[in-house]
This record gives structure tokens, C-alpha cells and sequence, in this order.
């Protein structure tokens, strides 16, 4: 008699696309995955139906930054494997990680991990990492036996390393080759689903090509400029015109200004740690008629980390945000959690999850759905930076372009033709 349980999962999961369906039942096998695709081909969102059905002790989830972790109340990669800052090369964090008890009983107790947002680890840390879990488990083989989810897209924005006249992809790593992952590449793009041309346009800067089309959307939507009846988040690449904008929109507005302080427990080192990644600030202001952004998910799927509205009203224990969308919520203070290598909370912070969306870096808008956004594509520098800025919105219809300029849309050329391997393979 046939197995049920092909069927079983799938009516499970009946919400998935056939390519997010295809790539569940590798993700269920034995095999070290990579799934990556474009902004909005929901890697996350299959992410998320694959760990309902998995033991979060035995296969953890590992950011690969700190404010990574905090938004999706993780642990990083780094703390995970004992990394720290790589003081002294890879050989000496090797052999300091090596050297740790607390290290070798988080390895052997799991059966695996999931890594989300590969595409910011450097190659090195994948390096260091791999052969710590071989020496850890006693075993040579492969992350000593570990299975390995790994989820990104590295036509996004770079890691970040010392030597910034070359860039340290995870994909170029001894490590990577290792792993030998079968790759899923999700095509379908979800998040501007209803924009088909909008998705070829995507496609085009996601390889740093200014096509005639991608001209052609620049231009129209720079013509929005004065528009004054379009109101969304502005996206900058450097904090400084953000922390600007936000501070000057806000004082323009009438009413009386409300101070909510964010409140901090746990260890002292922790908390320092925690405020440096935290997605609110450390005192939240606000008047009536505040635009802002929510920044967590709701479980209930009211909203995403992303989501524009306006201050509507204070309570005693809540706000009301009348959203983009139209609906109304009353949002509480939620918490943010900072958890340690052995996943307890060492830090925890307490607000409401807002922040000011007058304007918004580019880096902090990654992994966010925007409603409307106005963009300067001006001066950039790095590769992908256009690309995850004109990806966060769900239509070309929510988006206006304040300047731009070709030089500032690029990709890097290695993970041009390392996609271009996946998608031929797959």
C-alpha cells in the first residue's frame, strides 16, 4: 500500500504554491538545502510551514545579524558556533570554539540548523563554522552530520567585512562546495503578484540591467515627485537624511508630543547588545497624525513588519493606527528578545513596536513589505542596494522615485552567474 503522507502534507499545506510544495518535500528530506528566488518569492513564508513541523531544539533557526535575530526572536549564527568577532583569524576562533564545552553540547544535541539570510554571512565565518561542528561531533563529514537549511538571495545586500575592496560571498567558501546543497529557486513572485510587468522590471535590476523598461518605470514614477497627495516612507541609503526627515515631519505636526521609553531587562552586556539592534528606538515620540511603521509581524496576520499608517488616538494601554489599508488596530507594547548561543533570553525590550516612517535606510527596510514608498536611487554603493529599496513594494503603483542615476543600480557579477547556475540546474 502507498504512503499517505504526500497527501497528508499537502492538503497541510494547501497554501503553497507547486514550486513552495515541490521544495517542502526536499526540505523534508536528508539532503543540506539552499532556497533562494527573488524579493517576495516567499522564502520565508515556506520557511515558516516547514518549522511548524519540526523541533525547534534539534533544529534550530540562526540569524545571520543581531537585528535579524531580534526581529525574528532568534539566535545568530555566530553565537550559535561560538564565533565571536573572529579575533585572531580563523584559525584561533577555531580553536577557541573548539575549546568551549558549551559549544560541542549545543552541536551534538542538534540534529541541524536553519540559517536565514545566508547571503550576509561571509564566506570565512561559513568556513570557521563548518569545521567547528566537525571537530565538535567527531565526525569529517559535512557540518559533522548536521543538516543545513540555508535561505537567501544574495542579489540583495552584501555581508559586511573588514576588507571592503572584495567581498567574502558564503557562496565562494570551501565551506559552500561542502555542503552540497540542493537548490531551490522560487520563482513566483508573491509580494507583487498583481504587477506582472512590475516583476520583469524587478527581474532586471535584481541583475543590475537598466533595460529600456526599467527606464522607462524610473522616469514614470519620478514624475510623481510633487505630487503631494502621495504619502509613503522615503528610503535612503545613509541614516543621517533619515534620522532628518523623520525629526523634521514630526515637529511640523500639531498637537501635543507623547514619550513612550523603552524598557529594558536582563544583563547589562546584553541590553547594550539588544539596543544596538533594535528595529524602535529607545524612546519612541509621537503626536496625532503620526505616519509610522509597524515592525513585527502580527500572528494574527493583521499586518507585517513593514505596514504604514497614522496615529489615530492614545490610550492608556494602547494606540490606535489607522493603517494604509484603511483598517483600524490597537496596537499594545509587544517585546523584543535578545536570546544567547544557547537560545535563553538574556535581554528583553518592551514598546510599541513603531517606529517613524517619514523616511527609512535602505538596510533596515530589507526583509520589509511596504505600501507606498518614495526611493532615491542617487550615489548608492553597493551591489543590490536599488534592487531590495524598489522590491519592498507590493505594485510599481505604490512606488514614487525621487532622482536616480544607472551607476547606482549594479549587481555584483559572481553572484550574477551563481544564480544564473541555480536557475539552469534546477
Amino acid at each position: 500500500m502507498s504512503s499517505l503522507l504526500p497527501d497528508l502534507l499537502a492538503s497541510r499545506h494547501a497554501d503553497l504554491n507547486d514550486e513552495q510544495q515541490e521544495a517542502l518535500r526536499l526540505l523534508n528530506g536528508e539532503d543540506n538545502v539552499f532556497i533562494t528566488g527573488g524579493a517576495g518569492t516567499g522564502k520565508s513564508f515556506l520557511l515558516r510551514k516547514f518549522l511548524q513541523d519540526t523541533d525547534p531544539a534539534k533544529l534550530p533557526v540562526l540569524a545571520s545579524t543581531g537585528a535579524a535575530a531580534v526581529l525574528i526572536g532568534g539566535r545568530t549564527f555566530h553565537s550559535f558556533f561560538g564565533l565571536g568577532i573572529m579575533e585572531g583569524g580563523i584559525e584561533a576562533t577555531i580553536d577557541r570554539a573548539a575549546k568551549d564545552r558549551r559549544v560541542a553540547r549545543r552541536l551534538k544535541k542538534a540534529a541541524g540548523f536553519v540559517l536565514d539570510e545566508v547571503s550576509m554571512i561571509p564566506g570565512v565565518a561559513l568556513d570557521a563554522a563548518e569545521r567547528i561542528a566537525c571537530r565538535a561531533r567527531g565526525d569529517m563529514s559535512p557540518w559533522g552530520g548536521l543538516k543545513v537549511v540555508a535561505v537567501g538571495d544574495f542579489a540583495q545586500l552584501p555581508p559586511v567585512t573588514r576588507d571592503s575592496s572584495r567581498r567574502d560571498w558564503a557562496f565562494l567558501s570551501p565551506a559552500w562546495e561542502r555542503s552540497n546543497f540542493k537548490s531551490v529557486h522560487l520563482r513566483q513572485m508573491m509580494r507583487a503578484a498583481e504587477d506582472p510587468e512590475f516583476c520583469q522590471i524587478l527581474a532586471d535590476v535584481r541583475v543590475g540591467l537598466v533595460s529600456e523598461r526599467v527606464k522607462h518605470l524610473l522616469d514614470w514614477r519620478s514624475a510623481l515627485e510633487s505630487d503631494e497627495e502621495f504619502e509613503g516612507s522615503v528610503l535612503y541609503a545613509r541614516k543621517i537624511d533619515v534620522d532628518r526627515i523623520n525629526q523634521h515631519k514630526l515637529a511640523q505636526l500639531e498637537g501635543d508630543m507623547k514619550t513612550f521609553e523603552t524598557e529594558f531587562s536582563g544583563e547589562e552586556r546584553a541590553v547594550k547588545s539588544l539596543i544596538n539592534n533594535l528595529p524602535i528606538p529607545q524612546t519612541l515620540e509621537l503626536k496625532p497624525g503620526a505616519f509610522v511603521m509597524l515592525r513585527q509581524n502580527d500572528p494574527q496576520g493583521r499586518w507585517v513588519n513593514g505596514s504604514l499608517g497614522h496615529v489615530k488616538r492614545f490610550g492608556r494601554q494602547d494606540i490606535e493606527i489607522k493603517l494604509s489599508t484603511g483598517r483600524s488596530i490597537e496596537l499594545e507594547r509587544s517585546k523584543f528578545s535578545l536570546l544567547d548561543a544557547e537560545g535563553n533570553e538574556t535581554a528583553a525590550a518592551r514598546n510599541f513596536p513603531l517606529s517613524l516612517a517619514y523616511a527609512v535606510t535602505i538596510h533596515k527596510a530589507q526583509g520589509a513589505t511596504l505600501d507606498k514608498m518614495i526611493v532615491s536611487l542617487r550615489n548608492l554603493w553597493e551591489p543590490g542596494q536599488a534592487y531590495v529599496a524598489l522590491s519592498r513594494v507590493r505594485s510599481s503603483q505604490g512606488l514614487s522615485i525621487d532622482g536616480w542615476d544607472a551607476r547606482s543600480i549594479f549587481a555584483d557579477p559572481q553572484v550574477t552567474a551563481f544564480h544564473a547556475r541555480i536557475v539552469k540546474n534546477s
